[in-house]
């Protein structure tokens, strides 16, 4: 099973992208700070798949936030496209 959901599709000011991308990157940093100080709480151990992501996606939000304060006095608009894909699969025992 596979579905696709759109998440962004619109034209954007370069203001309003870095708002719109700052925003979706920071819940997505938070969320995986949360998971692993709740993993270390519970557990004794942080989640290693968590800690490995939180630099890279502050590595992204940063290169993000370069190319768009570049563009902010530009009269230049940004398409700015984002689906979500979904796929299910059976774990192995």
């Amino acid at each position: 099973m596979e579905n696709t959901f759109k998440l962004i599709d619109g034209t954007f000011k370069a203001e309003e992208a870095k708002e719109l991308l700052t925003n979706l990157y920071s819940d997505k940093i938070q969320f995986h700070s949360r998971k692993s100080f709740s993993m270390q709480e519970r557990f004794g151990h942080a989640d290693e798949a968590s800690l490995k992501r939180i630099p890279e996606l502050k590595k992204t939000l940063n290169d993000i936030c370069t190319m768009l304060n570049e563009l902010q006095n530009s009269t230049v608009t940004l398409h700015i496209q984002s689906n979500i894909v979904i796929k299910a699969h059976e774990e192995s025992k």
